[in-house]
This record gives C-alpha cells, sequence and structure tokens, in this order.
C-alpha cells in the first residue's frame, strides 16, 4: 500500500515545493544573479529533481569570488554560469504554473472532504462550495457531488500528478545540464587527468624497480663478480678446467651487469631521481659525442612521467646528432609554456632526418603522443635538424 501511493505522494510534494521557490525566485531575484548563489540555487534545484527522478545528479564545483567584472567574465566564458541564470526564469514559468495546479487540486479535494462531512455544522452564509459553483446545503449534494469531485480530483492528481512532476523535473536537469560536447570535454579532461595520474604512479613504480634493483640484484651481482674473480686469480695450473669455468661464469655475470644496467636506466633513469630533469640534461649534453650546450629554464615542479619523456628524447636526439647527423655542435633547450613543456634540440649537421630508417624519431614520437604532446621535426637536406616538442605538465 505504501509503495502504491509513494510515487503520487512524491510527485505532489514536488509540484507543491515549486510553487514556493518560484515565488522565492521573483521576490529574490535580485540576489539570485549573482554568480555563487544562483549556482547554490539551481543545484539545489537539480538535487531536488534528481531525487524524483531517481538518477544521480554530480556537484559543481562553486564559482570563484570576484567582483562585477569576474561576474561579467564568468558570464561570457562559462556556459554553467549562462545556464544557472537561464534556470531563474524557467523555474518561474515551470513553477507556478506546475505548483499551482497541484495546489488547486489538493485544495478542492480537501473541500469536496470538508463539505461532505462538515456542511451542516457550517453557518448559513459560510456555505461550502464544489467545483462549478455548486453549493453544499443537504446532504443530497453533500453524498453526490462532493464524493463524486473527489473522486476525479484523486484520480486527476493519481494519474496526471507524477507525469507532471517528471517533465518539470526533465525540464530543470535539461537547462541546467551540459550540453553533448560539453559533456565530452569535461570526460576528456577527466581521461586526461586519470591517465596522468596513472603516469605517475607507473613513474613511481619503475622508481621504486630501479631502487631495489641497484641496491639489491646488482649489487648481489657485483658480490658475485668480485669472489668469482679472486677465485680465478688464486686458481692454479692444475685446476685449469676449473679456472675456465669460473672465466666464463665471471664473465657472463659481467654481461648481465651491462644488460641490468641498461633495464634499469630504460625504466627509468636514476639521474632524474638524483639530480632532477635540470641536472640529468645537463649531464646528457656534458657527455654527448659532440659538443653541445643546455639551456635549461626555471622547470619548477614536473610530473614524473613527463621527466622521463623529455629525458628521452634530448637522450634519443643527441644520440642521432652524434651518430648521424655529422654535427660538429648541438643545443638544447628545456623551459616551461604555461602549462606545458617545452623541449628543443638543434644541431648544425647534414640534416634531412628519416624517421623510417630507425633513427629513433618514431621512438620519441610515441612517448610524446602518449602524454597528448606534439612533436615537430624539421630537417631539411643539408641541415640543420631541429626537434621540437610540447608535452603537457597539467593534470
Amino acid at each position: 500500500m505504501r509503495k502504491t501511493w509513494a510515487r503520487p505522494l512524491r510527485s505532489a510534494g514536488y509540484l507543491l515545493g515549486g510553487l514556493p521557490v518560484a515565488v522565492a525566485t521573483v521576490v529574490a531575484l535580485p540576489l539570485l544573479v549573482l554568480p555563487s548563489r544562483a549556482r547554490a540555487w539551481a543545484d539545489w534545484q537539480r538535487r531536488r529533481a534528481g531525487l524524483l527522478l531517481g538518477g544521480p545528479v554530480l556537484t559543481r564545483p562553486a564559482p570563484p569570488p570576484g567582483g562585477p567584472r569576474a561576474w561579467w567574465r564568468r558570464m561570457r566564458t562559462d556556459p554553467d554560469a549562462r545556464r544557472d541564470l537561464l534556470w531563474l526564469p524557467t523555474q518561474v514559468a515551470t513553477g507556478l504554473p506546475f505548483g499551482l495546479a497541484a495546489l488547486l487540486c489538493l485544495g478542492n479535494i480537501l473541500t469536496g472532504v470538508w463539505a461532505m462531512t462538515l456542511w451542516w455544522a457550517l453557518p448559513a452564509q459560510a456555505v461550502p462550495k464544489l467545483l462549478g459553483d455548486v453549493p453544499v446545503t443537504g446532504w443530497a449534494v453533500a453524498l453526490t457531488a462532493a464524493p463524486l469531485q473527489i473522486a476525479v480530483l484523486t484520480a486527476l492528481a493519481w494519474w496526471g500528478g507524477p507525469p507532471l512532476a517528471r517533465a518539470q523535473a526533465r525540464i530543470c536537469l535539461a537547462v541546467l545540464s551540459p550540453s553533448a560536447a560539453q559533456r565530452l570535454t569535461r570526460r576528456v579532461e577527466l581521461l586526461t587527468r586519470t591517465r596522468a595520474e596513472a603516469l605517475d604512479a607507473h613513474a613511481a613504480e619503475l622508481r621504486r624497480i630501479e631502487r631495489d634493483l641497484h641496491d639489491g640484484v646488482q649489487a648481489r651481482l657485483v658480490a658475485a663478480a668480485v669472489r668469482l674473480g679472486v677465485a680465478r686469480e688464486s686458481l692454479g695450473g692444475a685446476q685449469r678446467d676449473v679456472a675456465e669455468l669460473v672465466r666464463e661464469a665471471h664473465e657472463e655475470i659481467e654481461e648481465a651487469m651491462t644488460e641490468l644496467r641498461t633495464v634499469v636506466r630504460t625504466a627509468y633513469p636514476p639521474i632524474l631521481a638524483d639530480r632532477g630533469l635540470g641536472g640529468a640534461l645537463a649531464a646528457l649534453a656534458a657527455g654527448c659525442g659532440v659538443p653541445a650546450w643546455a639551456h635549461i629554464g626555471d622547470l619548477g615542479e614536473i610530473p614524473a612521467a613527463v621527466e622521463a619523456v623529455a629525458y628521452f628524447v634530448v637522450a634519443e636526439a643527441l644520440t642521432n646528432t652524434a651518430k648521424h647527423g655529422r654535427a660538429t655542435r648541438a643545443e638544447v633547450r628545456v623551459q616551461r609554456t604555461g602549462t606545458g613543456l617545452s623541449v628543443q634540440v638543434t644541431d648544425d649537421g647534414i640534416g634531412d632526418a628519416d624517421e623510417t630508417l630507425g633513427t629513433g624519431i618514431s621512438g620519441i614520437r610515441r612517448r610524446v603522443l602518449a602524454l597528448d604532446g606534439s612533436v615537430l621535426v624539421t630537417s631539411p637536406p643539408g641541415g640543420p635538424t631541429t626537434i621540437a616538442v610540447e608535452v603537457p605538465c597539467g593534470s
């Protein structure tokens, strides 16, 4: 029985609640046009509509404080702010007629109940009247017209109230909800932020693996290699076979350590943790096969994933310069550009770099595009060659 009456009662409460809200909107309109109050008022209506329709309604951040100039700027640039203001007249246009319809229906049901049961106790000048201006002056009218009015209006409220309330709630959410393009934009922003967080977590895990390999596995391999070296030197000619086996084991361990160092540097360069991005790039330039200069700006705080990509870009570009470019000098420029990081490597070599020949440019492009960055390679025949990379640093 409760479930049977729950939906009509919720609908009646929503419609009747919208009437004073609409009146308050008209009365307090000068105050509600302020961005923060319009947002709070609109969000309250969105929550009411969401509760009626049974769907979740995402909360929105409160607008930043500011004066008239900031308010006008938000009206021009923030679609949510414009929707909040648009909802004010829409609330009045829907809340008043829908709420009055629910109030008249409920009021006439109560009037019918009152006329049917208490008409006889009222003085003659206070005779109750039903719809159609029908006076209740005797039991015949009280027991026929009044119950008919109650039944008709109850059926109308039962069947017509929920659709009317849902229509008003849907209008509210339609006006206050972002468009499909804006929802897509926000979804992309969310995915970009979560991907950046995942990349940061991945970089932190790589740093942990690097520390474990460096402090654990690699240290043990070094100790084993030292012991094998000592054993190899101490074995005499009579034990030549054993010495040969020790020599082979010693060499294999040294090769394994070399491969392990390569894996560690590929996973996450330890120098980034030791010196930071600026120091690591300066070390790359100092160790380049041709004279190279590093110009590092004020980088600020950079996500670990972006640091690793920037280091890889410079390392690959300088390797190409030394091995294939026939250059006599190279320059590395790294700086912050708003919410991004700009990396540019230029050399005075022969140019004509071809990405399809395995020069490392394709690897640079893959890593940069994984962070929604951009890569521009300028390498005309005769040079110079410039690799310019932009990587977003924001979440």
